[in-house]
């Protein structure tokens, strides 16, 4: 646990021992000089040994965790007795777990659900994967229950067939546009393989994002104020589940049934919601060289994009989620607007690929037209020794980040894609020769009839790194700028862009021992004033402010209930000693 920030304590004879630790090498952690953690509860019963506590999310203590937006490790371990005296902690064995969470950015799962909800369920029937490939992307058409007015699709959960949870990495769920007839024949079949030459045609209509889910969410549950309409009138009537199967081992015979459950209501509430996906387009020239500790890339939404498809007043993000596959460290979603960077909309700097869970944003985030969106995304391929491209594997890479928002607007996706001379720039590549089959190299001289896949294979990236990288950042892309129809915004389809010009680059500000005001983000002529932007507090008064919002209204209440159960407990065995600790970026739980 070398790096973790660590909470120790027990009960012994009625007396809590609590104390700050923090681990430093494979031995007994040190207890920190600054004692951060303010115990509020602490008992033991006849089955468990329960500590309650808090501290501010930054102490400025080195040895304290500061916590962020970030995704947390965090870990328990216990052992079945207290330690005596000044004798040394007893080691706990096998007796630990962790867990990834988000801390600041949950989604609540505790919402009560109104009365008239109803629920759908969006099922594979039975879908063999194969024994000679790791990946499958499977899809099926589902038909819109019979509704005879709109409703709002107000919260979503996975469903798992028993013990096959290992092999779904992400599904997607698209409206579908386009004749129903040709819909309404794969609705009673089992369905498809994705991306495959017998695919449908039709199959390429259905487009627009209605649900993402992927590995370690447990679902999502809308803001009482939106909700996704399904609207019988107006809205699409049929459905295409995305189903990605990752079965790394190719475990032979297995079957699966896993999906989505969809709640609805015939309550509407004030908005409709919408998807945004902006990244990276998968795709081949995404190249992430090998043997890297950090290899950055990048996926424009284009102010040009924004412009044409957003109101005037803006869309209002309220949810995020950050999507890479195996080998992404960090994601941002990055908002510039005028020139100015704007703070990240979402951030990770510790992304884990096993826990992809939508964050709820407190205070849901402006984007206006002509902003340029960013997802940005951080690579460590250290572990690889050929390069990585841009697909749909879980062994290729992607580079995405989903917005919920409302109200809705005719925006779905809006990717860019590096253009072919940027790609071959990147690769010291001047001319390939026209019409080669397989692709060759024309000029520079030295790498003449040398084919493109050896270039890829055997380009010199510790040598050329640096150049690369500049190369890809500076060079020109294709924005993909996707209306919910399958069509590419007017204006756009034959656009090349650049990186935007930004005059001023977001920088977080030291949060210890200073006063500083609040930070805000850059208003547009006609927006509210918000009293909050305005308010000059102190970092500590703040994240004292901000720890009594989360969790004290709620202390006292549970604190008596529990305490009384402590008063009546008649029977007492030996208490366990909890030890819960909060991991440091720097440690990996594999």
């Amino acid at each position: 646990m070398k790096g973790a920030d660590m909470v120790i304590g027990w009960v012994r004879d009625g007396q809590v021992f609590f104390q700050d630790r923090h681990a430093i090498e494979r031995s007994e952690p040190e207890v920190d000089s600054s004692q951060d953690y303010e115990q509020l509860l602490g008992y033991e019963n006849g089955t468990h040994t329960v500590l309650r506590f808090r501290r501010k999310y930054d102490t400025c203590d080195p040895h304290d965790f500061k916590i962020t937006n970030d995704t947390v490790r965090m870990l328990y371990a216990y052992h079945d007795r207290d330690p005596v005296g000044s004798e040394p902690l007893p080691y706990h064995g096998s007796q630990r777990g962790a867990r990834s969470v988000f801390l600041l950015e949950r989604v609540p799962r505790e919402d009560a659900l109104p009365r008239d909800t109803l629920t759908w369920d969006l099922r594979n029937p039975a879908v063999p994967l194969p024994n000679t490939e790791d990946t499958l992307y499977w899809c099926k058409i589902f038909k819109l229950p019979d509704l005879r007015r709109k409703h709002h699709m107000i919260r979503y959960e996975p469903i798992h067939q028993a013990g096959n949870r290992a092999y779904l990495h992400h599904l997607v769920v698209y409206e579908c546009s386009g004749d129903a007839s040709q819909f309404e024949k794969h609705v009673t079949s089992r369905g498809e393989a994705c991306y495959h030459p017998h695919m449908p045609n039709e199959f390429l209509s259905c487009h627009n994002v209605v649900v993402t889910w992927a590995v370690g969410s447990e679902g999502f549950n809308f803001p009482s104020e939106a909700g996704y309409p399904l609207d019988p009138g107006s809205g699409a009537k049929y459905y295409m589940m995305e189903t990605h199967y990752n079965n790394p081992n190719i475990d032979p015979g297995i079957i699966d049934s896993s999906g989505v459950r969809v709640f609805y209501t015939p309550t509407l509430r004030k908005f409709d919601a919408g998807v945004i996906s902006v990244g990276l387009d998968p795709n081949w020239r995404h190249i992430i060289p090998p043997g890297r500790p950090e290899v950055v890339s990048e996926g424009h939404c284009i102010a040009d994009c924004t412009r044409q498809a957003l109101p005037e007043s803006g869309i209002n993000v309220f949810a995020t989620l950050l999507h890479t596959h195996l080998i992404g460290r960090k994601v941002r979603f990055r908002q510039i607007r005028g020139g100015e960077e704007l703070q990240p909309i979402t951030a990770d700097n510790n992304y884990d690929f096993n826990y992809q869970e939508y964050r709820r944003i407190k205070k849901p985030v402006k984007v206006y037209p002509g902003d340029h969106l960013i997802a940005e995304c951080t690579y460590n391929s250290e572990a690889r020794s050929t390069i990585t491209l841009g697909g749909l594997t879980a062994r290729e890479e992607m580079c995405l980040a989903f917005a919920l928002y409302y109200p809705r607007v005719d925006l779905t996706l809006c990717y860019s894609l590096p253009s072919l001379p940027t790609v071959l720039h990147s690769l010291g590549i001047q001319e390939l020769m026209p019409n080669s089959s397989p692709v060759k190299i024309k000029l520079p001289e030295e790498l003449r009839d040398m084919t493109l896949e050896t270039r890829l294979v055997t380009y010199d990236w510790e040598k050329h790194f640096g150049s690369f990288q500049d190369a890809t950042r500076k060079g020109s892309f294709k924005p993909l700028c996707w209306a919910k129809k399958p069509v590419l915004l007017p204006g756009t389809e034959d656009t090349e862009a650049t990186y935007p010009n930004i005059t001023r680059a977001w920088r977080p500000e030291p949060s210890c021992h200073r006063r500083r005001q609040r930070p805000h983000r850059k208003k547009r002529p006609g927006d509210e004033d918000d009293d909050d932007d305005n308010e000059t507090i102190s970092d500590d008064a703040r994240d004292n402010a901000v720890m009594a919002d989360d969790m004290g209204n709620s202390l006292n209440p549970i604190g008596a209930q529990e305490q009384s159960r402590l008063n009546s407990a008649a029977v007492r065995t030996t208490s366990a000693a909890a030890v819960l600790g909060v991991v440091a970026a720097l440690l990996v739980l594999r």
